[in-house]
């Protein structure tokens, strides 16, 4: 069996080539890491259950009209997707008051905010990813105007789905990160919806009890990460209520050393 060709690791995924021209495989891995990975630790059996989440978020996506680099899962850990030229920015939507915005301005957590938010942040791992605005962004050509507004364009819709698909399962959507690639078909690009959509990029909190259901029980040390990510998987009806089954095979796979 031949070796596959890595193309990229990053914190919580490997890239692999794939088996066709303008795919890749996106294997997710159960490192987790926060504070821009000053900190670093494992949760097992995370990489099985966003690959899921992922799935499921990307499939539903889809099925409104978001385009997406998403074709299909291929296994418990890995997916089949779109080749696309990653734009170096993050996208951050707020709804509610949580984290950085919280420590920059001044606001209590979980103050529900006036309005949606969207920030920009520049990816550079050594630089800390700083926060940018469109001047920015225009100014050393990042993106063009034309694919900033259909970023903007991309995530609201974004927000207002997932804001609805989460408020039905108990689940208040706090903010979330985005990420957004090209795709190209020989000279001309149209911007695409890329990385993930799990509770690795998401604060997702219970509407009754306010409990931190996301990577922040990783980052403030809170414990009970596996079960968190679970529960995510459960109310979206992808691991049925008390069924581990799917972790239970990852624990078996990785006992047969494979």
């Amino acid at each position: 069996m031949s070796r596959r060709r890595q193309i990229y690791e990053g914190k919580a995924k490997i890239l692999y080539e794939g088996p066709e021209p303008g795919t890749l495989i996106q294997y997710f891995k159960d490192d987790a890491t926060a504070f821009n990975a000053q900190k670093k630790g494992t949760i097992s059996g995370k990489g099985v259950l966003n690959n899921r989440i992922s799935e499921h978020v990307f499939t539903l996506l889809g099925n409104i009209g978001v385009p997406t680099h998403f074709i299909r899962r291929l296994n418990m850990r890995e997916q089949l997707i779109r080749q696309v030229e990653i734009i170096p920015i993050e996208v951050v939507v707020r709804n509610v008051a949580a984290g950085s915005i919280s420590k920059r301005l001044g606001i209590e957590e979980g103050t529900q905010l006036p309005r949606t938010i969207i920030e920009y942040y520049y990816k550079d791992d050594a630089l800390g990813d700083p926060m940018v605005a469109d001047e920015h962004i225009a100014c050393f050509g990042w993106a063009s105007q034309e694919e900033m507004h259909d970023i903007a364009d991309m995530a609201i819709r974004v927000n207002d789905f997932l804001c609805g698909l989460f408020a039905g399962i108990g689940i208040r959507l706090v903010d979330f990160k985005l990420e957004f690639g090209r795709l190209w078909d020989n000279d001309f690009s149209r911007v695409i919806l890329a990385d993930e959509i799990s509770p690795d990029g998401c604060r997702l909190w219970d509407m009754t009890s306010g409990e931190k259901l996301d990577k922040d029980r990783f980052r403030l040390d809170l414990g009970g990460e596996v079960e968190a990510y679970q529960e995510i998987a459960r109310r979206l009806g992808l691991l049925p209520e008390g069924d581990t089954t799917v972790l239970d095979l990852e624990k078996h796979r990785r006992r047969r050393g494979k």
